[in-house]
């Protein structure tokens, strides 16, 4: 590690806390609908659209009208999503000829299970891919069917953590909020002004906008290369302002056409960032209690810090089998002057790989700089436990806020057994329908990662004329003991939290993985989408608890740490056995030169 790295990794963070605030009083003053400067130009599209909706949108919905409304809005566009690419052979934009039937050579088919695993991937926030986007999907399929998704998904996510954070602030009422008002200011007053400005500074930085064909040219060695194009730029944006984190080249955030310079890299880094850790300062500006929002903040921030930390120190003192071979005979020396570069970016180096790659899976972004499949085993160990934490380190937009008050939910609730109270939070008494809820919402993650893969983990490849899907099974980890199975826990990992990212070695475009990895990545957001409604509901029909001298405060020292170890219990050690058939027992393998 070096000390240039570590103020990169400062100058972030810093970035991060002078943005919160006024981000965040922003967009709780627009789902609040207080007047904002872009009333003047938002106000009148945003009545067309009501309109257009055929619903009255000033009637507040109850938690089961507001998540049947989520639920059928997904539902209808991942249907639509499927048809686009389904059909995208029959539609314009498309200068290079791919479709699901007689795509050229080079690209990757569109067969059901893979447009079913596509469509489901989107339409979650996920933005997983089993395939290459710029050699499989046409411009109109990656615009409509695809980015499409990256609007309205990010969207849906706010949308849940403001309801949720409605419910705290009402008192003995029904409703929590609009879905469709919700959904369609999010996109105008938020999304839209942000995104219109990160496009264009990144086409002045050198990220890609156009509709031509792919440009064939000659190498240095006389060999003929194919250089894709597209509508990058526009995508990029909403791609990482949502936490999407679909790339529209397969190399994602290491394509130079992607991200480009240094500047860049740090500015993709940020936006990341931005919406999860300004949704705290919502959060905590329309509950009446700022200090909430900076005791939840200031929980990410830690393990953020906490993950930086053993990721960029083991990445920085690399592999010690590659320095006894010769190429530096001392691990510390080796860690200043590169440490582990396999899969890395060298324009970027080290710090900000590990960096970028703390962030990406600290929020359900999933976007990549580096191939994290070649990280050291307990480099990669954390983008793993990230998300195995249920994104809440900071996580995707509105998820992650939705996430850590469901952990402080269940903080509060064991603190009050601790001495014998009925646990309160922010003026609502927490009781049994609250926690069961919660329960739902983490062991939904855990059923969904644990038991798929060891679905996965113990088939046998079919024989050939078997019923089963030949390829659907432990045969396509590409390394194999431990790091296969590491291979297999981070996609059903990054399915089920809607991350995206993955360790490469794995390949998923098989009937069996394109279709459990769509159900994982379903359940991973909707499944715990509708506990947390259901929650929302329940505390607004609830009267206002005013503190008293017994209260315990949650916006104190104390609470912080009480919730760092109910994460660290409740999530890490759910994990804790199979971490330690996988990157764990990798590491003590390393050390002993056996390598996969």
């Amino acid at each position: 590690m070096t000390s240039f790295g570590w103020i990169q990794i400062i100058v972030f963070a810093l970035i991060i806390l002078v943005l919160v605030k006024p981000l965040g009083t922003f967009i709780a003053d627009v789902m609040q609908e207080e007047d904002t400067f872009l009333d003047s130009i938002m106000r009148p599209a945003e009545n067309f659209i009501y309109k257009l909706y055929g619903v009255n949108v000033n009637e507040a919905m109850p938690w089961r009208q507001y998540a049947f409304a989520m639920l059928c809005f997904s539902m209808v566009s991942m249907i639509f999503s499927y048809v686009v690419l389904a059909f995208q052979g029959s539609t314009p934009l498309n200068p290079m000829g791919f479709s699901t039937l007689h795509s050229p050579e080079f690209a990757t088919k569109l067969t059901p299970d893979l447009i079913f695993n596509t469509a489901a991937s989107f339409t979650s926030n996920t933005n997983w891919q089993s395939y290459s986007g710029e050699m499989t999907m046409s411009y109109l399929s990656q615009m409509l069917g695809l980015a499409f998704h990256n609007w309205v998904s990010a969207a849906v996510g706010i949308a849940v953590s403001v309801a949720l954070a409605r419910g705290f602030l009402y008192r003995g009422e029904i409703g929590i909020g609009n879905f469709w008002k919700d959904l369609t200011r999010i996109t105008l007053y938020i999304l839209l002004p942000l995104c219109s400005i990160y496009a264009i500074f990144l086409i002045g930085q050198g990220v890609v906008q156009n509709f031509s064909p792919y440009t064939t040219v000659t190498t240095l060695e006389k060999c003929k290369q194919l250089i894709a194009q597209g509508p990058v730029s526009s995508q990029e944006a909403i791609k990482m302002l949502g936490t999407n984190g679909g790339g529209f080249f397969n190399a994602n955030s290491a394509h130079p056409y992607e991200n480009p310079t240094p500047l860049t890299n740090l500015i993709e880094m940020i936006s990341i960032f931005l919406i999860p850790g300004a949704l705290t300062y919502t959060f905590g500006y329309m509950v009446k209690d700022v200090r909430q929002g900076w005791a939840l903040l200031i929980t990410m921030f830690i393990l953020f810090f906490a993950g930086i930390l053993i990721c960029y120190h083991f990445e920085a003192m690399g592999n010690p089998n590659v320095a006894n071979q010769g190429v530096e005979t001392s691990a510390r020396v080796l860690g200043d002057l590169g440490g582990n570069m396999e899969g890395k970016e060298v324009r970027f180096g080290l710090a900000n790989s590990a960096l970028f790659a703390t962030v990406t899976t600290d929020a359900s972004c999933g976007a990549v700089n580096s191939m994290h499949d070649s990280f050291t085993p307990l480099g990669g160990l954390i983008p793993l436990l990230n998300m195995q934490l249920g994104e809440i380190v900071f996580g995707g937009v509105g998820a992650g806020l939705y996430g850590i008050v469901v952990f402080a939910i269940l903080t509060v609730f064991i603190a009050g057994l601790m001495v014998g109270r009925t646990p309160e939070y922010i003026g609502k008494k927490i009781e049994k329908k609250e926690v069961k809820m919660a329960m739902l919402f983490t062991l939904t993650a855990a059923a969904c990662i644990l038991l798929f893969s060891g679905i996965a983990s113990v088939l046998e490849l079919p024989e050939k004329g078997c019923l089963n899907p030949p390829g659907a099974t432990y045969s396509n980890v590409g390394n194999a003991g431990v790091h296969g199975l590491s291979e297999i826990i981070y996609a059903y990992s990054s399915g089920t939290a809607n991350n995206g990212s993955a360790f490469a070695g794995l390949n998923a475009n098989t009937p069996f993985w394109n279709t459990t990895l769509g159900l994982a990545m379903l359940l991973g957001r909707f499944g715990m989408m509708v506990p947390v409604l259901a929650i929302a509901g329940t505390l607004a029909s609830k009267k206002y608890v005013p503190p008293t001298s017994g209260t315990f405060p949650t916006h104190s020292g104390t609470f912080i740490v009480l919730l760092l170890c109910i994460i660290l219990i409740v999530g890490a050690l759910t994990y804790f056995p199979v971490l330690t058939l996988g990157p764990i027992a990798e590491h003590f393998l390393m050390q002993n030169g056996r390598l996969f």
